[in-house]
């Protein structure tokens, strides 16, 4: 019994020649499948840098910070839970400009953003010193600081000096108050903190526990 055996077309070559819209559809799908790949990869470690681990949250009870290197108007950044805290040294001229609250959505504060000591105007146990989780309470993102007269036309000629947040343009005071009318719905959160020494705070316990 002969078994008979397929041939080739050699002019047409073994498969039909796609079509452009094929060839089109195809390196679609893998183009689309590549970047949601990209944009899985970037976006895991962009939200879990937000999102603090119970290993953070174990390890990150309290931190010491020496304040007696900061310098007036200068901020220093400690992570406690995996959150970026400032520490700031207001200067006179800062804390000048507190008094003024035209404009802030809660500027006595009195919603839950701060411990019971520091719902005062500067927010803070002592004057000069600000501490605050230096996230914007909108979507996460983190401020910039902006002195008295920036050129930035996102904050206005008439701005006083504060944060502003450069994803979706919410602006607070250097006590951290949200201004009226922007994106952020309340003040920046204020964590609980005490000063172990004149030079020394404590981030994390105020010891009312």
């Amino acid at each position: 019994m002969t078994v008979p055996v397929p041939t080739l077309d050699i002019a047409a070559g073994c498969a039909p020649a796609p079509s452009p819209d094929s060839e089109r559809r195809a390196w679609l799908v893998a183009a689309t499948a590549m970047g949601c790949a990209a944009t899985a990869g970037v976006a895991v470690p962009l939200v879990a840098s937000f999102t603090p681990s119970e290993r953070a949250k174990a390890q990150g009870a309290s931190v010491e910070v020496d304040i007696g290197s900061i310098q007036p108007g200068e901020i220093k950044v400690v992570e406690w839970r995996g959150q970026p805290v400032w520490v700031m040294r207001r200067t006179p001229e800062m804390l000048a400009q507190l008094e003024a609250t035209d404009g802030l959505a809660d500027p006595q504060s009195r919603a839950a953003q701060q411990p019971p000591y520091a719902t005062n105007g500067h927010r803070s146990i002592r004057p000069d010193v600000l501490v605050a989780v230096g996230i914007c309470t909108h979507l996460g993102c983190s401020p910039v600081k902006l002195e008295q007269g920036s050129p930035n036309p996102s904050v206005g000629s008439d701005w006083k000096g504060g944060f502003f947040c450069p994803c979706h343009g919410s602006t607070f005071d250097f006590a951290g108050r949200v201004f009226a009318n922007k994106p952020a719905p309340s003040n920046l959160l204020v964590p609980p903190h005490q000063y172990l020494s004149e030079q020394t705070l404590l981030v994390g316990e105020d010891g009312t526990a």
